[in-house]
């Protein structure tokens, strides 16, 4: 086995992002590469803070961090000749960045250190990221024009979901560099029964308090089945810049009674927290909370975006439309009013996410791409075609 030094660069170690990098970096490692990570100077919580610092141990390169803005702006410079130093002096394999900064830096660092005759491999895998922006839009333009240069230097695209595929080919262009879909995996000890704590919530969110992951949409939707004369409760988890404006929300749809906010905790505990997960975003790729909740046997109202579909496949999962207050309120109360067909598409989820969607195949997935791109090998990329996995 080659020994591989590894840096993965992204910018806000927060989300499903942070936990597929996490993840990945700790695989990785167990399987003898030496791995280190590159983010943001900036932790956004006590619960990110924690994370990183139990990362630490596994990562034989160390966890680096850097000022990294969230905007397009002059400080970038400073951030790519940032990661360009410590990627010359990790001696590194392999740079692979994650989300469209991450995936910037590390491309263009990449592509500064094989001018110097340096054999680095830059990969990059969208996480979203800049495939959210509608691209006739100025940012979409802007970030689409970007993607398209970077391109040129990318010698590995890995999507985690089909729908991100064909969302780049679509609004980027048919990639010239070795490419592969590897789905996110979680943990075979996250494949178990959740025992609800006393009083738990009807419905549960889970995830960064901003206006694309729909909180609003299940605020009105509780609203709206409080107003059909029903008693139900939902708990929010997580933390953003949001925050306030929902609560304000709670407060004018007088549920701010029955919509509590619990703050960040990790989703194997959230999950105690509340009996069905809502995830109302208006747009994702391959989104952790939706595998994570499947693999802990909760049932799950979500919307239709993203690679969401991928996941639910031959479940009887039935997703509903982005922003929908009034469907959304009508698949929450079809898993109160229906629990032994909830808890059977529950266990049919389960059981689909044991097989498809584990650590291990992610890993083993991403290294070979690895192997790949590291013997300057391309194949053809064909564009996925859309799956059958959006239940009717």
């Amino acid at each position: 086995m080659i020994r591989l030094r590894i840096l993965h660069c992204l910018r806000a170690p927060v989300g499903g992002l942070f936990r597929h990098v996490r993840d990945l970096a700790v695989a990785q490692s167990q399987r003898g590469h030496l791995v280190g990570v590159l983010c943001d100077v900036q932790a956004s919580d006590p619960l990110t803070a924690s994370r990183l610092d139990a990362l630490v141990p596994h990562l034989a390169l160390g966890l680096e961090r850097i000022a990294m803005p969230r905007d397009i702006g002059l400080d970038d410079a400073a951030a790519v000749a940032a990661t360009r130093r410590l990627a010359a002096a990790m001696r590194i394999d392999i740079l692979h960045g994650h989300g469209a900064k991450g995936g910037a830096y590390g491309r263009l660092a990449g592509s500064m250190l094989k001018r110097r005759g340096l054999p680095v491999a830059s990969i990059y895998t969208p996480h979203g990221g800049s495939l959210h922006y509608a691209p006739n839009s100025l940012k979409g333009r802007v970030f689409m024009a970007l993607e398209q240069r970077l391109g040129r230097v990318t010698d590995g695209l890995l999507f985690e979901s089909a729908y991100a595929a064909r969302v780049y080919a679509a609004h980027v262009g048919t990639p010239d560099c070795l490419t592969r879909i590897v789905h996110n995996g979680i943990g075979d000890d996250e494949i178990r029964t959740v025992e609800h704590s006393a009083g738990a919530a009807d419905f549960l969110f889970i995830g960064e308090l901003r206006q694309l992951k729909g909180v609003d949409v299940l605020i009105e939707a509780v609203a709206a089945i409080q107003a059909m004369g029903r008693a139900v409760t939902a708990i929010i988890v997580g933390a953003g810049p949001d925050e306030g404006a929902f609560r304000a929300l709670a407060r004018e749809r007088g549920v701010e009674t029955s919509v509590r906010f619990a703050g960040a905790m990790p989703a194997g505990d959230a999950f105690r927290l509340g009996r069905v997960l809502v995830m109302p975003s208006r747009a994702e790729s391959l989104p952790y909370v939706a595998i994570e909740a499947g693999g802990a046997g909760l049932p799950l109202v979500a919307t239709d975006v993203g690679g969401v579909g991928e996941i639910v496949e031959g479940t009887g999962t039935r997703l509903v439309a982005p922003g929908d207050a009034a469907a959304l309120a009508e698949r929450m109360l079809e898993c109160l009013d229906r629990p032994e067909e909830s808890l059977r598409i529950a266990l049919a989820l389960q059981a689909r996410i044991a097989a498809r969607f584990s650590v291990g195949v992610m890993a083993d997935g991403v290294l070979d791409a690895y192997a790949v791109a590291r013997g300057t090998l391309s194949q053809p990329f064909t564009v996925p075609a859309r799956g059958a996995g959006h239940a009717a």
